[in-house]
């Protein structure tokens, strides 16, 4: 082959190159991944879990690992440690590797955190600096801790461990969003690799730099990070399904020439109908890996009034701990209010203030009329461990759910939830997490509602169903309270955001996660070892109450306006109608509950049912006046 001046130019190069250079450019080759998987197989029951899995982990790269749950995630995570034998396949592994696992449900042992940070070999002053660095005491007992302690003790071991690859299992489950930064910012400064399972997608787009796909068995692989992962699945499913309908014409075609062969000269092509029994087989396998669709319904019941909620000056604590000062809000029918903060900042305090379940010390709370609630709590109370899937979804016995107002049997119901028939009668126990809150919802929306309050409703749940729940709730016209650490979660869905900061303070911003930190930035940052800013300038002073402050004093405030005496009066007058008009509603509809009443007096039913009508009619009415004169008299308050 004739020199091109470029290779020429090349070769001197090379020539003349010193052995440093040389050294430097074979450093640019592509280093040997820490563990890779090689068309691995593991069989669960009679079809296989993976069927020719490949994947590789290089050095210092942040790898996601995504599918459906059940996928296997979890498993497979297993075998690229080592803890699980494939039925086929090589698994290899550089020689020293290190490996680090947090669990999507860490067990904690020893006496004491530091006890268990240690456990498996880390230093000890390395594992009380990784505890410290998560914000929790070493020398706490490693007992009665709460779901965000138990997850930030297993990272702080799993760091302290200095591993070469950390693989973490829904490592965001129970952190609150303070914690969620401080592990992302922990992440992108290693130097070791990570491979994560989580749905969480704002910590997936911050950390990530690669994608592994766990679907049909196989693992698909995206050379970049989570936040080009749903384009990059959506071209990859069109393609699927197009292989898929030119798979169905083949067959089609094929049979259509086979039979009309055999037709014709009656003779049978066994190469031709092995060709066919192959290509239905074919058909067959991808049709069954194919992911089933979750069916989510929600009713939102019986229009409920305008006015949902109103707190007005409401404080709460425990002991001498402050966790609600004054505070006033108004939920408006059709809202989607997110609350955020850090765990323990008395977020549900609030919901069950706006629920009306819990009294608040000062201030008053104005519950709406008809209101339908149903809350799905966090502590998934109600779900024993010993009792069985069919028996949390017909607690009343039986074998069928009222689904909306409609009886729907059991099975059924279960696999619009992508549970399958055979687990009915498995304990609750032996369920993931994710298929606990899948239950959890379930439960839930089988009954009519039209106030939503959904704590932690994102917990283990993967990315399809958690996509499934954003369109339900998109469209739902109820009223939603919605509880997250999840900032995209909270970014597509509130319309408002009430923040707490853990020490008493609250701020409410119109929008989501993002709108809020926008406008209120260093709100929710930790207040530890910070006085209030009275104490400061009373130690700033030697203990006399002038201000330092060099700045020109501002003009006194002017008076504030106020209504006048007529809609003062009239407002008066809204709010004892506010009060008695649902107490003649109820009165009417206790009548009309009678199943003899209109067999029995004609007069009187089409009486109740007119009062009844007539007091609704009254209570929209005198809601939408009040909530006006409010207005009016907010802002001429704040002139």
């Amino acid at each position: 082959m004739a020199t091109t001046p470029r290779t020429a130019y090349m070769a001197a190069f090379d020539r003349a190159a010193s052995p440093l250079c040389r050294v430097s450019r074979f450093r640019m080759a592509p280093r040997p991944p820490l563990v890779a998987l090689k068309n691995v197989r593991l069989q669960d029951g009679q079809r296989p879990l993976f069927d020719g899995v490949d994947i590789a982990v290089e050095p210092r790269t942040r790898a996601a690992l995504v599918g459906r749950n059940g996928a296997g995630k979890s498993t497979l995570m297993k075998m690229v440690m080592g803890l699980i034998e494939p039925d086929a396949g090589d698994r290899s592994v550089q020689a020293g590797t290190r490996f680090a696992y947090v669990a999507q449900e860490p067990v904690i042992t020893g006496e004491t955190l530091l006890d268990y940070a240690a456990s498996e070999g880390a230093e000890r002053w390395t594992a009380e600096a990784w505890l410290a660095t998560f914000g929790l005491d070493p020398e706490k007992p490693a007992v009665n801790l709460s779901g965000g302690e138990i997850r930030r003790a297993a990272l702080a071991k799993a760091f302290a461990e200095e591993p070469d690859l950390l693989l973490l299992d829904e490592p965001t489950n129970h952190l609150d969003i303070l914690a969620i930064e401080l592990l992302e910012e922990e992440l992108l400064q290693a130097r070791f690799s990570v491979l994560v399972v989580s749905h969480d997608r704002a910590f997936l787009n911050r950390v990530t730099q690669s994608c592994h796909w766990l679907e049909g068995r196989r693992v698909r692989t995206l050379n970049k990070g989570f936040a080009a992962f749903d384009e990059w699945a959506g071209k990859v499913m069109e393609e699927e399904a197009e292989s898929l309908r030119r798979l169905n014409k083949a067959i089609e075609r094929e049979t259509y020439t086979f039979y009309r062969s055999i037709t014709a000269q009656r003779t049978r092509n066994e190469g031709r109908a092995r060709a066919l029994n192959a290509m239905r087989e074919d058909r067959a396998e991808r049709v069954r890996d194919l992911p089933r669709e979750l069916n989510l319904g929600v009713d939102s019941g019986g229009l409920s009034g305008k006015l949902v909620a109103e707190l007005k000056g409401v404080t709460k604590g425990f002991g001498e701990r402050t966790v609600i000062k004054p505070f006033s809000t108004r939920v408006i029918r059709g809202d989607r209010l997110a609350i955020v903060g850090p765990n323990g900042a008395g977020k549900t305090t609030l919901v069950k203030i706006l629920l009306g379940q819990l009294k608040p010390d000062a201030g008053t709370v104005r519950l709406g009329a008809n209101l339908e609630p149903v809350y799905l709590d966090q502590s998934r109370e109600g779900l024993r461990s010993d009792m069985t899937l069919w028996d949390a979804l017909t607690p009343g016995g039986g074998d069928s759910v009222l689904v909306r107002g409609v009886s729907k049997h059991v099975a059924a119901y279960a696999k619009d939830f992508l549970f399958q028939e055979g687990q009915l009668r498995q304990p609750i126990s032996t369920l993931s997490g994710g298929e606990r809150n899948r239950l959890l919802l379930a439960r839930a929306l089988a009954k009519p509602a039209n106030m939503l309050v959904l704590d932690e409703p994102t917990n283990d749940l993967d990315m399809d169903t958690l996509d499934k729940l954003e369109e339900l709730l998109e469209t739902y016209d109820g009223t939603l309270i919605l509880v997250s650490h999840d900032r995209d979660f909270v970014d597509r869905l509130a319309t408002s955001t009430i923040a707490m900061n853990g020490r008493g303070d609250i701020v409410e911003t119109p929008g989501g996660w993002t709108d809020f930190i926008r406008q209120n930035p260093g709100f929710l940052a930790r207040g530890e070892g910070r006085g209030t800013r009275d104490e400061w300038k009373k130690a700033s002073t030697g203990g006399t109450s002038a201000p330092l402050d060099p700045r020109p004093s501002a003009p006194a405030p002017r008076k504030p306006g106020k209504l006048t005496f007529k809609d003062a009066h009239r407002l008066k007058e809204l709010e004892g109608l506010l009060a008695s008009l649902p107490e003649d509603i109820a009165r009417h509809d206790a009548t009309l509950s009678d199943p003899d009443l209109y067999a029995r007096d004609r007069k009187a039913f089409d009486k109740a049912t007119a009062n009844a009508d007539r007091a609704r009619t009254l209570l929209a009415a005198a809601e939408e006046e009040w909530l006006e004169l409010e207005a009016k008299r907010e802002a001429l308050a704040s002139a």
